[in-house]
């Protein structure tokens, strides 16, 4: 049973999610849920935050050729979703004599292989999502995946994602989400979809106490983690709670460290 927790004047339920040190806060009836992990094609996720995925219980679906890092991680996939236009042949005959679910769409489509991945794992009854990938090396793709993952027609779901070094959590209003990590960390909150209203934290450098992150602002980019927990919840609106790792170094080169 998950433990309760006061936060504001809210009661909230945390639910333990295969996001490595995160709680989701949700105002949810308690109970069962069902976890799925979504592995996205483009660059292979960080193999360090991968492997402290909890793997107990969850469905793995992977978009296209998430296939391969799903597959290089260890992880036992259940569904293959995507047009298959990036994915060795052989691995997708492999995938489908294990018994894999394998679900085709064509090139020309109207949604990401991402977003079609979402769909199964909402059509399989999952209400934990953790969305695991790189950026593909294309900054068009890494805006979508953030709008797709923040979507408000998911705002029933408890969504989280690794991209690349970073941890990202979404929080829509009425919810919240506890996290741990290390004093010092960075912790970048960005409204989405519009005003993201009542924002309250607990645990950061510089707090918020149901103010207003107004979107297209970045007030509440480089926030810093005082201890090892913070919370972040919102009243109304939809925020990005992003936690980006380890900033890359230039030294007097101007080559990276």
């Amino acid at each position: 049973m998950p433990a309760k927790e006061v936060f504001g004047s809210h009661w909230f339920v945390l639910v333990r999610v295969v996001l490595p040190q995160v709680f989701d806060m949700s105002k949810q009836n308690e109970g069962s849920s069902r976890t799925a992990i979504i592995v996205m094609g483009g660059v292979a996720p960080d193999v360090g935050l991968t492997a402290a995925l909890d793997r107990n219980d969850v469905i793995v679906i992977t978009a296209d050729s998430g296939a391969v890092y799903a597959r290089a991680a260890g992880l036992s996939i259940d569904i293959a979703v995507g047009d298959f236009d990036s994915i060795p042949p052989l691995l997708l005959e492999e995938l489908e004599s294990a018994g894999v679910r394998v679900e085709r769409h064509p090139v020309a489509k109207d949604a990401t292989d991402l977003e079609l991945a979402i769909e199964v794992a909402i059509r399989e009854g999952a209400d934990v999502v953790t969305v695991v990938g790189g950026h593909g090396g294309r900054v068009d793709q890494s805006f979508a995946n953030a709008f797709v993952i923040a979507s408000p027609a998911y705002k029933h779901i408890s969504m989280h994602a690794i991209l690349d070094s970073a941890l990202v959590s979404v929080v829509h209003g009425g919810g919240g989400v506890t996290f741990l990590g290390a004093p010092g960390d960075v912790v970048t909150l960005l409204p989405l979809h519009g005003d993201a209203i009542g924002v309250r934290t607990e645990g950061l450098e510089y707090p918020l106490r149901g103010e207003t992150l107004t979107a297209g602002t970045t007030r509440g980019v480089s926030n810093i983690l005082l201890d090892r927990e913070a919370t972040v919840s919102l009243e109304s609106g939809t925020v990005l709670v992003v936690r980006p790792g380890p900033e890359v170094v230039v030294n007097g080169n101007g080559e990276f460290e």
